[in-house]
């Protein structure tokens, strides 16, 4: 089975990618995960990519797609893929429809993970975490006994920069603007289905698996 998960950030998605993989015992392929190792073992991609990174630029599609079909084409893709994080744009997803009709790998299906902007940013911003220890909180799932300090070594607690309502917000947009053609697109396509994100994780999981005829 080979799929793509799409969902903006906070959805959970990664929870349920990680569930599937188990489950179905086929890899999760993350182009930023394929672009550190290319990177860290010096191969000829890595070193192109690292050119473009580390002038704070975008890996160009056609790199990013040479990435892909090296890891695709390993065995451990025989029985499947979860594509998590891409494509990203609807040019990436024509090069990978490309790519994947040329290994006769077609796609089967893409699930869309879908959270309100408000529920996520609940999620999100109310996130705070121990500098000392790492213990995480947050202010409505998981309050601290002292108020604003870990319950473990009384350090201050902080909120991260990526958890600061503003920044949530500013990222929900970005991730609209990039994915609702995405999503138009595999709609069109009629491979798209709509997971509805909220509830505990075990019940979004069970929505994931009917969806996919899977147990």
């Amino acid at each position: 089975m080979r799929l793509i998960l799409l969902g903006a950030p906070g959805a959970g998605k990664g929870t349920q990618a990680e569930m599937l993989t188990e489950l179905l015992n086929i890899p999760i392929i993350s182009t930023g995960n394929m672009f550190r190792k290319h990177v860290s073992e010096g191969t000829e991609l890595g070193i192109k990519a690292k050119a473009y990174m580390d002038e704070g630029k975008l890996v160009p599609d056609e790199l990013t797609i040479e990435i892909v079909k090296d890891r695709i084409t390993k065995d451990d893709c025989k029985k499947g893929i979860i594509f998590d994080g891409f494509p990203r744009t609807i040019a990436q997803a024509q090069a990978l429809d490309q790519l994947l009709l040329d290994l006769n790998m077609p796609l089967d299906k893409v699930l869309n993970v879908e959270v309100p902007d408000s529920d996520i940013v609940e999620r999100m911003a109310g996130r705070m975490v121990c500098p000392k220890c790492g213990t995480p909180y947050h202010k409505k799932f998981k309050v601290e006994k002292a108020q604003g300090y870990c319950d473990y070594c009384q350090t201050k607690l902080v909120q991260r920069d990526d958890d600061k309502e503003e920044t949530v917000i500013k990222r929900l947009n970005i991730y609209h603007q990039q994915t609702q053609p995405l999503i138009d697109y595999y709609k069109a396509k009629g491979i798209l289905i709509e997971i509805d994100g909220l509830g505990s994780v075990v019940e979004i999981s069970d929505r994931v698996k009917k969806a996919l005829g899977v147990e």
